[in-house]
């Protein structure tokens, strides 16, 4: 099992200063490169101070500015945001920047409130069809020319310029949730993007198994690689558990009010919704968050980590932005890097020399 990063630009307050929250997103990206990590990922989001990301591609073109090794990649662009054209000559123009290190994630987006500002108000759910007829698209502009009637987008003749350097394509990761999406992407070779927020373990099963039936629904196509990301902390004093749960619940708290529309939006900050409104708190106690998240000792994080190698999780991506402080973030990712990667590789070489 391989290791991902998830590192957003994230203001929770307006104390905080971007540049410095920039900075620290650099040196994050430059840990995990450090420490083994193979991929880092940049959201898409408008609007919202808690995820800064309007525009993925100049992100990742400064982080590959900053870094040699790690692949990157946006962890999504949402399709309907996008004209196929303009999508396919930027991603195009980033693998050309990185030296052909792009990861190509897209979904269907999150948020109804982004959609009503940014897509005229559409159902987010139809992001769904818009990201399948999109993908053809892409493939084919990476190719050379190309005329596209369809039922979203219609262009005449045209191509992506610049070419990518990874041919035929770059890889792509469908963010995916329902059985539909697994099988509409594992039939056309497409990798896998999960996240089963809070839940338990047993939402990563119902992921995994998803993707092994439509595997088996598509026979013969080569298996793709299935990612999982989860909130993740590392601590050594057991005392400073109540600093990650807190940031995490906060930020659920966030994340639900902006998924339902619940509370107003200030100046790009969430508001604090009435918690009377609020329906999926309880995967957010302290307890929940400590027994099914990767949060503990590099030991326990170890231990907590096994089944999702047992299981056949490709890559773990490990979660650092949900408001943590930032020193925190350094020191979790710092410990992990150093006491948890390393008992992967070591199972990897032992698995390695015992064939």
């Amino acid at each position: 099992m391989k290791f991902n990063l998830v590192i957003n630009l994230e203001r929770m307050d307006p104390s905080m200063d971007t540049r410095e929250v920039f900075d620290h997103v650099v040196e994050m990206v430059q840990m995990a490169e450090e420490g083994g990590f193979e991929i880092a990922w940049a959201a898409e989001h408008h609007a919202i101070e808690m995820t800064i990301a309007p525009a993925p591609f100049q992100k990742l073109a400064y982080l590959a500015a900053k870094t040699s090794r790690i692949r990157l990649g946006p962890a999504v662009v949402v399709a309907p945001y996008w004209h196929p054209i303009k999508l396919a000559g930027e991603a195009a123009f980033f693998d050309v920047l990185s030296n052909g290190r792009l990861e190509f994630g897209i979904g269907k987006g999150a948020y109804q409130r982004e959609f009503d500002r940014m897509a005229g108000g559409m159902h987010q759910n139809k992001g769904v069809p818009m990201m399948l007829e999109m993908l053809p698209a892409l493939k084919a502009l990476w190719q050379g020319d190309y005329e596209h009637q369809g039922e979203y987008w219609s262009f005449p003749s045209a191509t992506s310029c610049p070419k990518p350097l990874q041919q035929p394509h770059p890889p792509i990761w469908v963010a995916a949730r329902d059985p539909g999406t697994f099988n509409a992407a594992v039939k056309e070779g497409y990798n896998i993007m999960t996240w089963a927020l809070t839940r338990p373990f047993d939402e990563v099963e119902k992921y995994m198994g998803h993707f092994e039936d439509a595997l088996a629904a598509n026979p013969g196509v080569k298996r793709p690689r299935f990612m999982t990301m989860r909130h993740t902390g590392v601590f050594e004093d057991p005392k400073e558990s109540e600093i990650f749960t807190n940031a995490i619940i906060r930020q659920g708290q966030q994340f639900e009010n902006l998924f339902k529309q619940l509370a107003p939006v200030i100046d790009g900050f969430p508001q604090d919704p009435d918690p009377a409104l609020l329906t999926n708190q309880g995967e957010y106690t302290p307890d929940h968050l400590l027994a099914h998240l990767i949060l503990g000792s590099p030991e326990q994080v170890i231990e907590k980590l096994k089944p999702y190698e047992a299981l056949g999780v490709d890559y773990f991506c490990y979660n650092a932005s949900y408001g943590l402080p930032l020193e925190q973030q350094k020191k979790s990712l710092q410990l992990f890097c150093d006491k948890v990667v390393p008992a992967f590789a070591e199972a990897a070489g032992d698995t390695a020399a015992a064939e």
